[in-house]
């Protein structure tokens, strides 16, 4: 991999604090909408969904693309580089794009990527297999790491308040499905590509996707570039697209 510049944290000033703003505002009013959402020729005592509206189908990907944003965004704030020069700020920041992902904990979501981070792809990995890297296993033992019955019961009562006044079916397909869809995206792009396998760099082992900016970005915000993140992991995911051709700067 090139060697890179020095790079300071502080140096990024307050663009993570705009990219954050722009990510969960941006999943906030495409949800808004979504909840309330009728597809042509539905009826108000009908469903308000037909899975013959193509637009179904473009929301469900675009509001996934949006939750991966809010996850990577908590992921930055772990790292400190949301608000670099203001702390309680940038953990805020984290604590909110958590809560919203799902009802994460941001102090336990902190932890299991820091010992990521120093046992990456071992044992002692949280994020990694239990001794079976079979995908549908390792994606098991990853979600089970993360996710409490705190968590669930929190989606559960959410969502039965708010189907009082919201479509059922909307709040399946829009609130629920691409939070799922996102956790698949987030374990596939950003745990199961970069670690699998054998690896020769240690104490990183990752390997990071194909340079093609555009797709990294539209797979998993540029997080595909895993080796960059590991080596560097000061680097806001908006900065690993500039690591990865060794320009950061």
């Amino acid at each position: 991999m090139p060697k890179t510049r020095s790079f300071s944290p502080a140096q990024i000033g307050n663009r993570g604090v705009w990219f954050a703003a722009v990510i969960l505002t941006a999943w906030l009013l495409l949800l808004s909408f979504l909840l309330t959402y009728h597809s042509p020729g539905t009826t108000p005592s009908g469903l308000s969904l037909s899975w013959k509206d193509p637009l179904v189908y473009v929301f469900v990907l675009l509001q996934m693309h949006l939750y991966t944003g809010v996850f990577i965004t908590a992921h930055d704030a772990i790292h400190g580089v949301v608000a670099p020069n203001n702390k309680r700020l940038n953990n805020a920041i984290g604590t909110l794009a958590t809560a919203l992902f799902a009802f994460n904990n941001y102090k336990k979501l902190s932890a299991g990527h820091h010992l990521h981070h120093k046992h990456a792809a071992t044992e002692h990995d949280p994020d990694y297999h239990r001794g079976n890297p079979n995908i549908v296993l390792w994606f098991v033992d990853f979600a089970r790491s993360y996710v409490s019955i705190w968590q669930i019961v929190a989606m559960a009562v959410t969502y039965n308040i708010l189907k009082l006044w919201l479509p059922m079916e909307n709040l399946i397909v829009f609130w629920m499905v691409p939070a799922f869809l996102s956790t698949f995206q987030l374990f596939y792009f950003g745990t199961y590509l970069p670690h699998r396998g054998e690896h020769h760099n240690p104490p990183h082992n990752a390997r990071s996707q194909a340079l093609n900016h555009t797709w990294a970005f539209v797979s998993c915000y540029f997080f595909g570039y895993h080796e960059e993140h590991h080596t560097q992991p000061y680097l806001p995911w908006w900065k690993l697209a500039e690591a990865r051709e060794g320009n950061v700067q």
